[in-house]
């Protein structure tokens, strides 16, 4: 076959096409759309040739960048910080008793050395935030676990790719000494942490203050400080995707211009990386290197699931206040996905003796865990009794914006708090700033057009178009406790 520019654009539309179709079965199926996304790889690795691990792993490090961003963006601060010390001690506590565990199975399983056995089990040692979203999404979970898992599963990523690249430094020189392990790891962590804060209040700040021509820069400015956060943070050598994470969640917690715009097309673009990216890495495995290693991945996926991710859930949460069935559930709902199979091009590009091994094997194991687990989510919710009540709630509303351009105008979204000074009042009864108008009011699942003598309740959402000098003087009007203003 003759590679043509219009080949290969033709080749790009299948792809995402095939992407597309496959995201909508995988929903139907409650497959993580992963599955079939390395499905339709496969498929095309019949047909092309691809054998570039390098290629795969930088393609796959900016998706992976861009997909935590998004995940940090989406993430609720109000949620999490209810459920984080159990998330964190899973993230960090259960990926290390994890690892152990499955290295050494791997060990004996695939006849390896400690060290590379080990190396497996940080390879599969964290669970995937897209699998854990997508999957978790649509089902009918306690809020809290829901919650529990999602945190774990965007968090743990930089301690599986920690653990990765110092095993791969013990293989490659046994002289490594293990007390700069242990400084390099909170050098990481704690550098990524305070840089990613940085970078986030930062980021906050240049988004709010530039004024650019088009409002469809600011996605784009969004995704240019993220890709920059990350590159300069992994140069210092500390950890950029946890840097990338924090920077994301300060971000999506913060007032923002434009905010619909960034979300929406970070959204779009993360899951045009996980199409672009779970195909690209299918592209390398062939159906008969999967077939060599049949035995020892079907044996190691079972341990994982009912062994390893069982005893690193229940180590790490032993002080926790969760019950037996809820840390069961946590167990088996940990989904594997992205970050292990990006890892596993690492003992690839750094040509380990049993690179090609362990590539092979790890996306065995995480393509039948994410089959398993991923479409038995609900049933074991039922079965353990942590099922939530009544239906899965779904977003009540969606407004498209149009753009107001170089304006000194800005729409505001906020919610009626109870307790707000405005809640339970009349819009004509309310001061608001000079040249403000409430354009549009969402009630439950109703879209109200509002005028005067519209009464403002509690958790009715408001879109308010306001100057942009008078945006927090509206704050303080509507988000003020009343005690503040009868003080």
């Amino acid at each position: 076959m003759t590679f043509t520019i219009e080949n290969i654009v033709l080749a790009f539309a299948i792809l995402l096409l095939v992407g597309v179709v496959s995201a909508k079965f995988s929903t139907r199926l409650g497959l993580p759309s992963l599955v079939l996304f390395i499905v339709a790889g496969m498929v095309l690795n019949q047909f092309v040739f691809f054998d570039n691990a390098w290629l795969a792993q930088l393609l796959a490090t900016v998706a992976l960048v861009i997909i935590l961003f998004e995940g940090g963006l989406q993430t609720k601060w109000e949620s999490v910080k209810t459920v984080y010390k159990p998330s964190l001690s899973l993230a960090t506590l259960g990926v290390i008793a994890t690892t152990v565990m499955v290295g050494i199975a791997a060990k004996f399983v695939l006849d390896l050395t400690w060290a590379e056995g080990i190396l497996v089990g940080a390879i599969v040692g964290s669970t995937d935030a897209a699998a854990v979203f997508s999957v978790l999404g649509s089902k009918n979970v306690k809020p809290k676990l829901t919650t529990v898992l999602e945190a774990e599963s965007a968090s743990n990523d930089p301690m599986a790719i920690f653990l990765t690249i110092s095993l791969i430094q013990v293989i490659q020189s046994p002289s490594f000494d293990p007390l700069n392990l242990i400084l390099n790891f909170f050098w990481q962590m704690g550098l990524g942490l305070i840089l990613g804060v940085v970078f986030g209040k930062v980021s906050v700040w240049v988004i709010n203050k530039i004024n650019l021509d088009s409002s469809g820069l600011y996605p784009v400015l969004s995704v240019a400080l993220a890709i920059f956060a990350f590159s300069t943070i992994t140069i210092m050598n500390a950890s950029g995707f946890l840097a990338v994470y924090v920077m994301a969640i300060i971000i999506g917690n913060s007032d923002l211009t434009y905010r619909h715009s960034i979300l929406g097309f970070n959204e779009g673009l993360a899951w045009m990386m996980q199409m672009l990216m779970f195909m690209i890495l299918g592209l390398l495995v062939f159906p008969k290197d999967l077939l060599d290693v049949a035995w020892q991945g079907i044996a190691l996926a079972v341990f994982l699931m009912v062994v390893a991710r069982p005893v690193g859930v229940f180590v790490s949460l032993i002080f926790s206040k969760l019950n037996v069935k809820e840390k069961l559930f946590i167990s088996w709902a940990g989904l594997k996905g992205a970050v292990p199979i990006i890892l596993g091009t690492y003992p690839l590009v750094e040509g380990l003796e049993h690179g090609q091994l362990m590539f092979n094997v790890v996306f065995f194991v995480v393509l039948l865990s994410a089959v398993i687990q991923g479409t038995t989510i609900s049933q074991a919710a039922k079965l353990l009794g942590v099922a939530g009540a009544g239906k899965k709630a779904q977003s009540a509303h969606s407004l498209e914006l149009i753009s107001i351009g170089k304006t000194n105008s800005e729409m505001v979204e906020t919610r009626i708090l109870d307790g707000s000074p405005v809640a339970n009042k009349e819009i004509q009864d309310i001061s608001f700033p000079p040249k403000t108008l409430i354009t549009a009011v969402i009630r439950g699942d109703q879209l109200i057009t509002p005028y005067g003598g519209t009464k403002l309740l509690p958790e009715d959402v408001i879109y308010v178009l306001v100057k942009k000098d008078k945006k927090e003087e509206l704050k303080k009007i509507i988000m003020k406790k009343e005690e503040e203003q009868t003080g």
